[in-house]
């Protein structure tokens, strides 16, 4: 059965469509089955590996509201071993129509169990808010990773989000476990940079990764071509995989490798 991370910063900017989409990319080139959820109303994750999201008749948002089948919902995309299902504009008023309900914290937790066997890892991702949508991803995940961007304001609102990770733990889901932190927008020329991933690892320790995500023109890139990083057009038209030359895209896959490893799973998967 798979494991579900929810991607996780109510700081925007931090690069956590750009690690959901180019992380489980990486995952899937490893021959890991992959699901990425978007459940953030501008629909970034989609589109930053050629989804439509106005194009599906069915999306998280017709999901969350009983209107489709959770299974429905997914689609195929051009990464063999990943699977998309999209978010919908119609969502930004998601919170609004089951604030009342009951168990409203649970909604997207009881939808996505029918699919979590079928994937190896499922990626939520979430929107730059801590509201009732994020909570639902919080609570229907087995683990949280948060992006940190290595700029002077890394730190600030961590404590918070930290703080409603534990209530939510305590209160709704207690086998919600820190998957780690990811320093990104790292730039060795600076200091800054520097002395932030030097401040965040003595804050966390271990809970960060050892892989630094760079500042990189193709991971910037690689949206408008919706395609991840690794995934670029070449001169012809085709698409180049491109990881080993690219620093950006070779840190996902280094990252996917070291979350392997923590997770006790083999660099690619069947050792094929």
């Amino acid at each position: 059965m798979g494991k579900i991370i929810s991607i996780v910063n109510q700081k925007g900017g931090v690069g956590k469509t750009t690690t959901a989409i180019n992380l489980s990319a990486s995952l899937a080139v490893l021959d890991y089955k992959i699901l990425l959820i978007d459940t953030d109303p501008q629909a970034n994750a989609g589109s930053g590996i050629g989804v439509d999201s106005k194009e599906q008749q069915h999306n998280i948002y017709t999901a969350l509201i009983g209107q489709s089948d959770i299974k429905d919902c997914i689609v195929k995309t051009q990464i063999p071993n990943l699977d998309l299902i999209s978010s919908h504009i119609d969502l930004a008023g998601f919170e609004l129509e089951i604030v009342n309900q009951v168990a409203r914290e649970y909604i997207l937790k009881e939808i996505i169990g029918g699919v979590k066997e079928e994937y190896d890892f499922i990626f939520i991702d979430c929107s730059p808010s801590l509201g009732l949508m994020v909570i639902n991803s919080i609570v229907a995940s087995d683990a949280v990773l948060i992006p940190v961007q290595c700029e002077y304001f890394a730190l600030e609102g961590i404590a918070k989000l930290q703080n409603t990770i534990e209530i939510i733990k305590k209160r709704l889901n207690p086998e919600l476990i820190m998957e780690g932190y990811v320093l990104t927008m790292y730039d060795g020329r600076t200091n800054l940079s520097k002395m932030v991933v030097d401040d965040v690892r003595q804050h966390f320790g271990s809970l960060c990764f050892n892989t630094l995500v760079p500042r990189n023109v193709k991971l910037a890139e690689a949206p408008s071509y919706g395609v991840p990083a690794l995934l670029m057009f070449s001169e012809d038209g085709e698409f180049d995989i491109s990881y080993l030359e690219n620093k950006g895209a070779k840190s996902y896959i280094d990252l996917a490798k070291e979350l392997l490893t923590r997770n006790n799973l083999p660099g690619i998967k069947d050792g094929k």
